[in-house]
């Protein structure tokens, strides 16, 4: 096991590696499961997610998928049941890393035909106490390890991945930056992309004029009233333009139109992941 975070030392069964640091109790905590522990904390610890990790506002725990391999070269896979090409992830070996990391934290699934991530989404789980990451590989995770624990599967995007290490990584930072304190100024948070259903209005700063073009005269009036009304109309041109899946669901919640997500997924033309073209290339992705 390996800890990424900061408090009181707890005495533990377990050897544990020199290099890691202990646990933040109470702190928001992101369990990883992967073949691929040294691939953590990656980006995660840099810059603002960084600071905070070493700051113990969260904690991240690698948990080695290899260590509860089965045999002597410690096997996590096997051929899938029916046939086909790849590998799939044993469910015993699943549930044993599962049951490493305990069953406080809800557990997600990064996987192609999950709901997408969506910034309330990750603003929920920010609320709670953390969570247990699947970093899948292969053609994916026997699926009766994944009803067993009732896991939550999400997706980062209709793409595939090699592995789910970058996609847990991605969640994480989207949830982590959202912890108070995380982010020096919360105000920020509540003016970027998708914090209130649209994208956000373009950025300017000095000089004022570069290679030819202006920052627009509205921007540069100190008319607060003015300035606002002008981003808030370029954020809606902006979401019309380039999101009509997230235009539409706004315009129903300033109406009171029933929401619907099908309608949404067609607009942004998204695949049904969960249907009838393949969700997985050789790699799993997400």
């Amino acid at each position: 096991m390996k800890s990424h975070g900061r408090l009181s030392a707890q005495a533990t069964r377990k050897p544990r590696d020199l290099m890691a640091e202990p646990q933040r109790v109470g702190a928001w905590t992101a369990n990883v499961i992967t073949l691929f522990p040294e691939a953590f904390p990656g980006v995660l610890g840099l810059s603002l997610t960084g600071r905070a990790l070493h700051q113990g506002l969260w904690n991240l725990r690698t948990i080695p998928l290899r260590e509860h391999g089965v045999g002597k070269h410690r096997n996590v896979d096997d051929t899938p049941a029916g046939g086909g090409a790849g590998m799939v992830i044993r469910p015993d070996v699943m549930d044993a890393a599962l049951r490493e990391a305990g069953g406080r934290l809800p557990v997600v699934y990064l996987s192609p035909r999950g709901r997408p991530l969506t910034q309330a989404r990750a603003r929920a789980l920010a609320q709670g106490p953390g969570l247990t990451l699947i970093c899948g590989r292969f053609e994916g995770v026997d699926q009766r390890v994944l009803d067993a624990h009732e896991i939550e599967e999400i997706s980062i995007g209709d793409y595939i991945l090699t592995g789910g290490e970058l996609a847990a990584q991605v969640l994480i930072d989207a949830t982590v930056r959202l912890i108070p304190r995380v982010v020096g100024n919360q105000a920020s948070l509540a003016e970027e992309s998708f914090s209130d259903g649209l994208l956000e209005h373009p950025q300017y700063t000095r000089p004022a004029e570069w290679e030819g073009r202006r920052i627009p005269d509205v921007i540069m009036s100190g008319n607060h009233a003015a300035i606002a009304a002008w981003r808030r109309e370029e954020a809606e041109r902006l979401t019309k333009e380039r999101r009509p899946d997230l235009w539409r669901a706004y315009r129903d919640r300033e109406t009171g139109t029933p929401h619907d997500p099908a309608k949404d997924a067609q607009l942004s033309g998204a695949s049904h992941q969960a249907g009838t073209e393949p969700a997985q290339d050789k790699d799993e992705p997400r």
